[in-house]
């Protein structure tokens, strides 16, 4: 079995099992916080691949079902904006 270190829980971040178990033991217990503690689910999938795997984490560490632990905040992606856009010209 691999260990918990190697065992990459958010893609994304590049956030692995024990991180997340280490800052769950340390009193992390609110998804959210957690997002902002290790910046997990903060990549470009918004926690689409990984948040779920969180909550159940969450949940499994601290006795509740998954279902009790509220999810986070999903937010849309940045997109880029032409520099004409922030100067104020349009096809100029």
């Amino acid at each position: 079995m691999k260990d918990k270190k190697d065992i990459i829980i958010c893609r994304c971040q590049d956030i692995s099992l024990e991180e997340i178990e280490s800052a769950i033991d340390a009193g992390v217990t609110d998804p959210e916080e957690l997002k902002r503690f290790l910046h997990v689910g903060m990549g470009p999938c918004q926690g689409r691949t990984c948040g779920r795997l969180v909550s159940r984490l969450i949940a499994k560490k601290i006795g509740k079902s998954a279902s009790e632990v509220r999810q986070t905040q999903q937010r849309p992606p940045l997109t880029t904006i032409p520099i004409r856009e922030f100067l104020g010209g349009g096809d100029e």
